[in-house]
């Protein structure tokens, strides 16, 4: 009865252990490669980050992400602050955000809050509207072309039909360096 077991172990082992990854990680550079290589963005063979993991820009000439309760850490504990509505101390963290971007009512709840992973690399097209105005004075450029270039770099619903267009944050302010 135990060599059955330790027979079965064996073969579940490089079944699920070796063969079942190898598989998985063959299908998803077939189908996905970009996703499946981290979405990593390149320039000059240096690479600056990834599409799908949010950075922090604080500065006015950049678009600002969404908070992370992280730190923008990906390796760090889960992302969620776990603080409720009603909380103090989300509360305090809030107002200190405010605070600390100069930020007045009324604030759109994306500049202030973070999201659940604490990492998501896009905002809505209205809170990249909201910021053009920060961005155009900064840059010393008109509002007009801080505007076309998130409606140029806007991406869709989920699926085409869930949620509202967003625009990736980190794209966004590498195009910013490009072209102003």
């Amino acid at each position: 009865m135990i060599k059955k077991a330790i027979k079965l172990f064996l073969i579940l082992l490089i079944l699920t252990g070796f063969f079942y990854p190898l598989a998985i990680t063959f299908l998803a550079h077939l189908i996905f490669p970009n996703q499946a290589t981290g979405s990593l963005i390149k320039r000059d063979q240096k690479i600056l980050g990834s599409s799908l993991i949010a950075q922090k820009f604080t500065s006015d000439r950049y678009f600002w992400p969404r908070p992370s309760a992280i730190n923008y850490d990906p390796l760090g504990p889960s992302g969620g602050s776990n603080l409720s509505p009603t909380s103090k101390k989300l509360k305090s963290e809030v107002q200190a955000r405010m605070e600390k971007f100069s930020l007045t009512d009324p604030v759109l709840n994306e500049l202030v809050y973070s999201s659940a992973s604490g990492l998501d690399p896009h905002i809505s097209l209205e809170t990249a509207f909201y910021q053009a105005p920060r961005i155009a004075k900064a840059r010393n450029r008109d509002v007009e072309t801080i505007l076309k270039l998130i409606s140029k770099l806007q991406e869709g619903k989920q699926i085409g039909i869930l949620g509202p267009a967003y625009v990736n944050v980190l794209l966004l302010n590498l195009e910013l360096d490009k072209n102003l």
